[in-house]
C-alpha cells in the first residue's frame, strides 16, 4: 500500500540514476488504443531538445491492456518509468503517484487521452525556465459540450474567488511545475482534486500558456453529477468558512422571502378577502428543504474528509512498478 506520507521512497529507490531535467507525468485509464500515438508524439516533442527527460506513465487500474502496452514500450525505451494501480483510484491520486516519483527539476503533467497536445510541452517548459514556478495550460479552443463547459466555468470562478489567483483555467491538467513548488504540497495533492489550485494558493508564481485541446475519443468522463461533486469539493477544500457564509445567506434569503410573502399575503387578504396560505407555505417549505439539502451535502463532504483522515487510508495501492 502506498500512503501520501511515504512519497519520498520511490525517489530514494531511483537515486543511483542521474536525475533528468524534465519529468513528464501522464495519467492513463484504458488508453491502450492511443498509447502508441501518445508515446510517439511525446518523444518527438522532447527528442530534438537539449534537455534530458523521463516519462512517468501512471496506469490508474486500466482493464483494457494499457499496462501491457506500457511494458512493451518500456522494454525498448529506458526513459520510461511506470506505475500500475491495483484498481481505479481516480485521476488525482494517479497524479500524486507521478509527482511523488518525479526527479526532474521541471515536471509536466498531462492526461493520456490525447486531448492534450504533446507538441505543446516545450512551450510549457519554456515558461517555467523563464522564471515562473508554474506554467498553467489554458485551453484556447475547448471541444466539450455546453453541459461540460458551463459547470467548468462556475468551478473556475469559485477557485478564482477562494484562492485569489486570477488564472482562467484551473481545470486544465496540462501544466508544467518547478519541482520545488510541488514538493511542499504533496501531502495534500491527491486528497484535493485541484493540484494546480493547491500549488498556486501557496504563493507560486504563474504564467498562463495557451495550449491546444482536442475532443476526447470516448467523450468526457465528467458527468453533470460528478461536476456537482467537484463543486462541493472546491467549496469544502478552498473556502475557509462555507457553512457560516451559507447559513448567513440562507437566513437572509428566508427572512426576506418570508417578509415579502407576508406583505403580499396581507395585501391580497385585504384586497380580495382570501389569503392563499397553503400555496405559499408549500413553496417556502420546498425552498428551505432545497437549501438544507445543499448544506447537508456540504457537511457530508466534510465528514468524508474527516473519516479518511481518521482512518489513515492511503490514496492508492500499487500493484507493480517498472
Amino acid at each position: 500500500m502506498v500512503d501520501t506520507k511515504t512519497f519520498e521512497s520511490p525517489r530514494r529507490a531511483a537515486e543511483e540514476a542521474p536525475a533528468p531535467d524534465l519529468s513528464i507525468v501522464v495519467t492513463l485509464y484504458n488508453e491502450a488504443a492511443s498509447l502508441d500515438e501518445l508515446y510517439r508524439r511525446t518523444v518527438a516533442a522532447l527528442a530534438p531538445g537539449p534537455r534530458s527527460y523521463e516519462l512517468l506513465l501512471i496506469d490508474d487500474g486500466s482493464t483494457d491492456g494499457t499496462f501491457a502496452a506500457i511494458e512493451r514500450l518500456a522494454a525498448t525505451d529506458p526513459h520510461i518509468r511506470a506505475v500500475r494501480f491495483k484498481r481505479n483510484f481516480g485521476q488525482h491520486p494517479a497524479m500524486h503517484a507521478g509527482l511523488a516519483r518525479a526527479r526532474g527539476e521541471i515536471v509536466v503533467t498531462m492526461d493520456g487521452d490525447l486531448q492534450n497536445t504533446p507538441e505543446d510541452i516545450p512551450r510549457l517548459v519554456g515558461a517555467v525556465e523563464a522564471g515562473n514556478d508554474v506554467a498553467s495550460g489554458r485551453r484556447e479552443a475547448r471541444h466539450d459540450s455546453w453541459g461540460r463547459t458551463l459547470p467548468s466555468r462556475l468551478i473556475n470562478g469559485m477557485l478564482r474567488r477562494f484562492t485569489g489567483v486570477t488564472i482562467t483555467d484551473f481545470g486544465c491538467a496540462f501544466n508544467a511545475y518547478r519541482r520545488s513548488a510541488v514538493e511542499p504540497m504533496l501531502g495534500s495533492i491527491g486528497k484535493q482534486k485541484f493540484t494546480k489550485a493547491l500549488v498556486l494558493a501557496s504563493g507560486a508564481s504563474v504564467e498562463e500558456v495557451d495550449v491546444s485541446h482536442s475532443e476526447a475519443a470516448d467523450g468526457s468522463r465528467y458527468s453533470p453529477t460528478r461536476l456537482i461533486r467537484l463543486a462541493l469539493h472546491v467549496i469544502a477544500g478552498f473556502w475557509p468558512q462555507p457553512v457560516q457564509w451559507i447559513g448567513v445567506a440562507l437566513g437572509l434569503v428566508c427572512t426576506t422571502a418570508a417578509l415579502a410573502l407576508g406583505v403580499y399575503g396581507v395585501v391580497y387578504w385585504v384586497g380580495r378577502g382570501n389569503f392563499p396560505g397553503p400555496l405559499f407555505a408549500g413553496t417556502g417549505i420546498v425552498f428551505v428543504l432545497g437549501m438544507e439539502g445543499f448544506i447537508l451535502a456540504l457537511i457530508g463532504e466534510y465528514l468524508g474528509r474527516i473519516q479518511r483522515d481518521v482512518e489513515g487510508r492511503p490514496l492508492y495501492s500499487v500493484a507493480e512498478e517498472l
